[in-house]
């Protein structure tokens, strides 16, 4: 797919036009690619992505410290092998300042050390794969998203002693991000005397989740679930058709009912209950804003996947002006990068820790009703400046293992 360019160079078309001394010659563009899933069972996340980061863009008439921004979007079509070659035609052909996006976690992990043998500055908006910024030490990379344990060891802990669950089944795509999201679940919940008594894996795109449902035990106060991309709209109405919805709570990872999707559901997700870093419905101020503008600009309510890269836009903007422009110098622009601290951040403050990840507020979500009808996050607890790390300390979590399938052990299955 040719990429999509995005750019205002009028004043540099003008000079051409009205001959030589007419207007000062203008500086090349900065020039940003984008990397994300326009096609596949994501696409609607993807499209959220480049919404966000173009309405950040177009709010500040696509210009940061004087020079244009041009903007490149190609689609890796949620592969590896097709993700790579994006890569290297942004960097070696387009010739991109920073490259930035990046959906999936898998992808993640495949991009990271291409963007560390090219040394150019990759700002993952999106992909929340944890290695990408604990063990594997990526120095050109930052996120400026999420990692995926990260909500989840606040959430385990509330499921226990919030919400009292005792035992839990889980059910989840079989892919390294859910696996991560499920893995800092189990680890504090168990730590905080509950039991995951089973998990089943469901194949990454499958759109029948019928066979899968009927073998969750019934035994259980809750089933967690972190089915990936449409496929969750399925689960969620086959459970309903299942009698499973009432009888047993449905508790979750924050992008099984995402704004990207959320529309799309009915009372089958009514009382589901999440933990992500953005909701819609967070009742501040700059939220209320960013949500209206978003709105009016696009018809819809902004999802996480929006708000990461909104936020991201302007991330990269701070660390522009830092740099005076001077974007070509890509070790001062990534140490600009690094340093970057919003605290007024549609989602609330945020900064990076020495890994390169977010510290951010952690919320936990129940979906209800708005006052329209609309089905929506309401956000029932804020848990502050939360980092990759939880409660432990960065040494004594680097030691583990990094979440997987088999990680943590059921041991309770």
């Amino acid at each position: 797919m040719t990429g999509i360019r995005v750019a205002l160079l009028g004043v540099a078309a003008l000079a051409l036009l009205v001959g030589p001394g007419a207007v000062p010659a203008q500086p090349a563009p900065i020039k940003i690619g984008f990397v994300t899933d326009l096609t596949g069972i994501a696409a609607q996340a993807a499209k959220d992505m480049v919404n966000g980061l173009t309405l950040y863009l177009d709010e500040i008439g696509a210009q940061m410290a004087g020079r244009k921004v041009e903007l490149i979007v190609e689609d890796s079509q949620a592969r590896p092998d097709v993700a790579l070659s994006k890569m290297r035609k942004l960097v070696e052909h387009d010739r991109v300042h920073l490259v930035a996006g990046v959906l999936f976690g898998h992808l993640g992990y495949a991009l990271a050390p291409k963007i560390e043998e090219y040394r150019v500055p990759g700002l993952i908006t999106t992909a929340a794969s944890d290695d990408l910024t604990q063990r594997l030490k990526y120095r050109w990379v930052i996120r400026t998203g999420w990692a995926s344990s990260q909500p989840s060891h606040p959430f385990g802990e509330y499921a226990a002693r919030t919400l009292g669950h005792r035992k839990v089944a889980v059910i989840a795509s079989d892919y390294a991000f859910a696996w991560e999201v499920v893995g800092g679940f189990q680890k504090t919940f168990e730590e905080s005397g509950g039991q995951v008594v089973q998990k089943l894996w469901v194949p990454l795109g499958a759109m029948d989740l019928a066979p899968y449902i009927s073998k969750l035990r019934r035994d259980v106060d809750a089933v967690f679930t972190m089915i990936a991309g449409a496929s969750t709209l399925q689960f969620f109405k086959q459970y309903q058709d299942a009698g499973l919805t009432g009888r047993i709570a449905l508790i979750g990872g924050g992008p099984a009912v995402d704004e990207a999707l959320l529309p799309q559901m009915g009372d089958e997700a009514l009382g589901v209950i999440t933990p992500l870093m953005y909701s819609a419905a967070l009742d501040t101020p700059i939220n209320r804003r960013f949500v209206k503008a978003y709105r009016e600009r696009f018809g819809k309510v902004p999802s996480y996947f929006s708000e990461t890269n909104y936020t991201s836009g302007r991330w990269i903007h701070e660390a522009v002006k830092a740099v005076g422009g001077k974007v070509e110098d890509r070790e001062a622009l990534l140490a600009a990068l690094r340093k970057v601290e919003i605290v007024d951040a549609p989602r609330g403050p945020v900064k990076l820790d020495a890994w390169g990840n977010p510290v951010q507020n952690i919320y936990i979500r129940k979906v209800e009703r708005n006052k329209d009808g609309e089905l929506q996050n309401t956000v029932i607890l804020t848990i502050p400046a939360v980092s990759q790390f939880w409660k432990y300390s960065p040494e004594e979590f680097l030691r583990q293992p990094v979440y997987s399938r088999d990680v943590p052990p059921c041991r309770h299955c």
